[in-house]
């Protein structure tokens, strides 16, 4: 691509809400929001990596780094039903700028903060910057994608994320003796900086006509219609359980589980999430490739997730009823693994080792859930599809939220009660499951006939 060609691209007019981009266009407006939403994905998980530094130079206490946590997705949780409103009255562009730009200032204000509810307060503001990288873009590309483009679009955009979330671990930890935790805020501040001048000078704008339907009458600019849909109601359990339980197991449990029940170091237990992040990566990588060839042989969304989530239950099941091998001395002979005994637990005692991975293809076997976010952006008229995706979006945080709290009380409410570290732990996730399995079976007895993918295109 030459610069004339993308210059041309980027300065051309005859885009407008309802035109579909022309590629070499397409190309740059992606990869423009990819890299906002690459910065979105790093700096939710970049506490994790930083925590220690923080325990030590401000005296944090355990659940002072889980409120911390929690406080971006806080942020970002309240900002999602206005957001959904603006992405349809102004557009991706004009919003997602306004939305960056206090995620520099929250930045900024981490690298001074001095006290933890100067961290808190920034953390808050990064979590509400940073809450429309990747609604937005979908919203665009609810008008200026084909909808095979759209759902490659959509698990490329995941693919930015999990890249961001690897970034978060490892090249992060490289940095921290030489910049610091305040150094590495400041320098994401700057490259949330550089994400806003690409978007203004790439990004189509939003033209007035974006918040009229195709009578030309104003539409009702509520959530009535997103909640009446009996398509989105049928996905709410799954986003609040599965999906939301993905992010809440990818960022905060997986580790505990490796250290705690595996017995793994803390460092074989970061290597091991980092493992898990490349599989993320390029499984959303895959599912982007592989999207427009299932859109032309007509595989629904709905019948990709109807036959791939089960897959999930079984891994995690597997997980769960493996424990019983995890403190039972592993026997190496003639490079064979063996647990106690032969059979069973020698299978059981590889499963210990490799419990990274494990958790790697329960991730990866989650995926299939993204799909749900095309598929409700094409469910709904264009100028509903912020509001649709906004909504969806704030269900799946919020089961973040309830998920990552719920298994950890459940897992101080069981050894209350007297159970071991182990059975407490799989006793919380058991539950989980069963919470995945209901919200499966919920979805399949009550999703509408008709596909979402086939609607409004």
């Amino acid at each position: 691509m030459t610069a004339d060609t993308i210059l041309a691209s980027i300065t051309k007019k005859k885009h407008t809400n309802g035109a579909l981009l022309p590629t070499n266009q397409a190309i740059l407006v992606f990869l423009a929001f990819a890299f906002s939403y690459f910065m979105s994905s790093l700096i939710r998980a970049i506490t994790a990596t930083i925590s220690p530094a923080l325990t030590v130079e401000l005296s944090l206490q355990a659940r002072d780094l889980g409120l911390l946590s929690g406080g971006y997705f806080l942020g970002f949780a309240v900002m999602q039903l206005p957001l959904g409103k603006w992405l349809d009255r102004f557009g991706p562009k004009k919003v997602i700028i306004c939305f960056l730009s206090v995620a520099v200032l929250g930045c900024l204000a981490f690298a001074k903060a001095t006290s933890f509810s100067g961290l808190l307060l920034a953390r808050v503001f990064c979590g509400a910057g940073v809450s429309a990288c990747l609604m937005a873009p979908l919203t665009g590309y609810r008008r200026w994608l084909a909808p095979n483009s759209q759902i490659r679009a959509n698990s490329w955009m995941l693919m930015s994320g999990s890249l961001g979330m690897v970034a978060s671990t490892l090249p992060v930890q490289w940095l921290m003796p030489m910049w610091g935790w305040r150094g590495i805020f400041v320098a994401l501040g700057a490259m949330i900086f550089i994400a806003i001048l690409a978007i203004m000078v790439i990004v189509p704008a939003w033209k007035l006509e974006a918040t009229q339907g195709a009578s030309g009458k104003t539409v009702d600019n509520s959530y009535a219609q997103v909640w009446s849909s009996q398509y989105i109601r049928s996905l709410i359990p799954l986003a609040f359980f599965l999906y939301g339980g993905l992010v809440a197991v990818q960022t905060l449990w997986a580790s505990p589980w490796m250290i705690k029940i595996a017995g793994y170091s803390a460092l074989e237990a970061a290597q091991g999430l980092f493992y898990i992040n490349v599989a993320m990566l390029i499984a959303f990588w895959l599912w982007g490739s592989i999207n427009p060839w299932l859109f032309r042989k007509k595989i629904s969304s709905d019948k990709l997730m109807l036959q791939g989530l089960p897959i999930s239950f079984a891994i995690l099941a597997i997980i769960i009823i493996a424990v019983q091998a995890y403190n039972t001395p592993a026997i190496v002979i003639n490079d064979t693994i063996l647990a106690g005994k032969m059979g069973f637990d020698a299978v059981l005692g590889v499963l210990n080792k490799y419990v990274w991975a494990l958790w790697a293809l329960y991730c990866v076997s989650c995926t299939f859930i993204a799909l749900s976010q095309p598929a409700i952006a094409m469910a709904f008229p264009a100028e509903l599809a912020g509001r649709a995706l906004s909504a969806y979006n704030l269900v799946i945080f919020a089961g973040v939220f309830v998920v990552q709290w719920g298994i950890g009380l459940m897992i101080d409410g069981f050894k209350a009660l007297g159970w071991s570290e182990v059975a407490a732990f799989q006793g919380a996730f058991g539950v989980f499951l069963l919470c995945n399995m209901l919200s499966y079976a919920y979805f399949v007895f009550t999703r509408p006939v008709q596909s979402a993918d086939k609607l409004h295109n």
